[in-house]
């Protein structure tokens, strides 16, 4: 059977989350866990507002994910290390007939040395996939769902220092990664960016995911992270994939048309040069849930940025500072469920 991923703006049938546990990702002190919990539980309520969510929470965590999430969003216990569900957690994929599939992609937290780090994180897409109801397409490939972005027309993004990495796929290449890819999301061609943005080599970093530097708000069309502050090394990187998009054409033949996302004013955080970005959005039926930074005239251009390229949809800002500080932002800690096709 041939299986293809549907672009993020298809009908979804619900978002998948997964609940903070205490860990060095989620913070030492109590203030810093109880930011975390906050800004997991407000991404959760913004989505809710448009479509189901369903949190997986550890056993240590069930009660305080109950209590903070309230009755409107669904909680399901099982033990997890990490809750970046974007990532740990299936790819959904469909077939011709429309009925859906999840890709168990291979999780090692990101390359990590140790398997303790991630021993439970391994069988979640499976676990999803089970109460989702639907088949596992199994996939000998170390990927994550933040290391990938598809038009639905058979073009996806994919970064060198992710896939390529020796901590995941140190046997594999660019012909073996795009083959595993024409398997299991229907890829016909798969554009290749060179890097990510420098913070995301850090320790809280995936090593270049690609859903905080580019993605397709439609066929043809592509959202980049702009970073016009020559002070910060992303404005380099992000000139270097620029120039790469630009003479890139997708699986159809066509040339990309861009549109700049501009990045808030601010170039630093606690931990240095930020990787604040609005690219790491989440689309939902009928609306968007964007990354806030406390800036409120980028915020707002970049809520109309997404709101042009998204017609029709209600884009909702969600202060996501504390999840950038943890490695992340608003696309990477859910995973959206596409509608099955009848």
């Amino acid at each position: 059977m041939s299986w293809y991923m549907p672009p993020e703006t298809a009908p979804q049938d619900r978002v998948w989350m997964a609940f903070p546990r205490e860990s060095a990702t989620l913070g030492e002190s109590s203030a810093a866990r109880e930011a975390g919990y906050q800004a997991w539980t407000a991404v959760a309520h913004a989505v809710a507002e448009f479509e189901p969510v369903t949190m997986i929470a550890d056993p240590t965590e069930i009660s305080r994910a109950k209590n903070m999430l309230g009755s409107g969003i669904e909680v399901i216990e099982r033990p997890i290390e990490h809750f970046w569900t974007r990532d740990s957690g299936p790819t959904f994929v469909q077939a011709g007939d429309g009925s859906l599939a999840a890709v168990d992609w291979i999780f090692n937290a990101w390359g990590a040395p140790d398997p303790a780090e991630w021993q439970n994180d391994r069988g979640l897409a499976r676990f999803i996939a089970g109460i989702a109801g639907v088949p596992v397409v199994s996939s000998l490939l170390v990927n994550e769902g933040g290391g990938i972005h598809t038009d639905g027309d058979g073009t996806v993004f994919a970064t060198e220092t992710v896939q390529l990495d020796p901590d995941r796929n140190p046997l594999a290449d660019k012909a073996r990664i795009e083959a595993e890819f024409a398997r299991t999301l229907g890829a016909k061609k798969v554009i290749w960016l060179p890097q990510g943005l420098t913070r995301d080599y850090d320790s809280f970093g995936t090593r270049g995911h690609v859903d905080i530097v580019a993605t397709f708000a439609s066929p043809g069309r592509v959202l980049i992270h702009d970073q016009p502050n020559a002070g910060h090394p992303d404005h380099a990187v992000m000139a270097r994939i620029r120039a790469i998009l630009e003479t890139e054409t997708d699986a159809k033949g066509r040339r990309l048309e861009l549109i700049p996302v501009p990045a808030p004013e601010a170039i630093h955080d606690q931990g240095g040069f930020n990787d604040w970005s609005y690219i790491n959005h989440l689309v939902v039926n009928g609306g968007v849930i964007a990354c806030g930074f406390g800036e409120a005239k980028a915020d707002a251009r970049a809520a109309d940025i997404l709101g042009a390229a998204y017609p029709g949809r209600r884009v909702v800002t969600v202060d996501a500072r504390e999840i950038f500080a943890r490695g992340g932002g608003v696309h990477c800690i859910t995973q959206h469920q596409p509608c099955a096709r009848k």
